[in-house]
């Protein structure tokens, strides 16, 4: 198998939609392109977008480290056609960001925009398919599906969908539909698969040419069964740990690996510790703890 490269993202320094500009200790764009770059990862994803900088300002950045974009989260609410025009709007700044980067072949990473009752409920979907979407929402689905795919192929760039926890596509019976439905890209995320009830092994062998981007992920499914008993939220999931470092967690990375192998995949594998810093949280931890995960993953699987 080609050599995988392996990158990272923000949100493992604690670094997202919910957190830059608002908690003080997430740290700035240079520190965590610098961090990232010495504990050995080649390659970010966006985060946030204009977080690492636009136009020259984020090409600098990246080149000055020797990094590469390797995608972008973009959010979208796929069955709720009243907000397709601002998502499109979205989708379009970020594959400028891509373009600005000099990235090319980054993949845009097409995440539902779930509900209130799927955030209040994760890993909820398999067991109580009220919370899914019926066939009308399907439709909408389907249609902004197609929109967001259009405007992608226009810029030249290949999405990826991730079937993520707390959305409408979380579950194996809607990846199921979503496989069924369409012919979009698929990326798999060790963690969020486990946490939605999949097989994330199996996932890599079924799904097999459609798998055009990966996340590695550890997870503890005794936080997993803490929250769903006490009916708490997605972020108080991410507060309480869930997302664990490479090798702590229920997740056969050793056996997805071998999968993976076997399956010839060539792209990017990208790790993320999903992270919610505490108040009082040097960033040094986050720091730290990426430096753990990029060894483990030469010590235990050889990339």
């Amino acid at each position: 198998m080609t050599r995988l490269r392996v990158g990272n993202a923000p949100l493992s320094y604690g670094a997202f939609e919910m957190t830059v500009g608002v908690f003080p200790n997430v740290p700035g764009p240079d520190r965590l392109l610098d961090e990232m770059a010495s504990a050995g990862f080649e390659g970010t994803e966006l985060g946030v977008p204009g977080y690492l900088g636009e136009g020259e300002e984020l090409r600098r950045r990246l080149d000055d480290r020797g990094l590469e974009l390797t995608g972008g989260w973009c959010p979208f609410r796929f069955s709720e056609p009243e907000h397709w025009e601002e998502d499109l709007g979205a989708l379009d700044k970020t594959l400028s960001l891509f373009m600005a980067g000099g990235a090319k072949d980054a993949h845009p990473v097409f995440g539902d925009g779930g509900s209130a009752a799927r955030w209040a409920n994760p890993g909820r979907g398999e067991e109580d398919r009220s919370l899914g979407l019926h066939d009308a929402g399907w439709k909408r689905f389907l249609e902004g599906l197609k929109r967001a795919e259009h405007l992608v192929g226009e810029r030249g760039f290949e999405p990826t969908f991730h079937p993520h926890t707390s959305t409408h596509v979380e579950a194996p019976w809607e990846i199921e539909r979503l496989l069924e439905t369409t012919d979009v890209g698929l990326l798999v995320d060790t963690g969020h698969l486990l946490l939605g009830g999949n097989d994330p092994i199996g996932s890599v062998r079924n799904w097999g040419s459609r798998v055009n981007y990966v996340h590695i992920k550890d997870v503890r499914l005794d936080v997993l069964r803490s929250v769903l008993e006490h009916h708490a939220d997605a972020l108080e999931a991410w507060r309480r740990g869930i997302f664990c470092e490479l090798g702590a967690g229920d997740v056969d990375l050793p056996g997805f690996f071998a999968a993976l192998r076997e399956s010839d995949y060539t792209g990017w594998i990208v790790v993320e510790q999903d992270r919610i810093l505490r108040n009082d949280e040097p960033i040094e931890e986050a720091v730290e703890a990426q430096i753990r995960n990029r060894e483990w993953l030469r010590t235990h699987v050889g990339v």
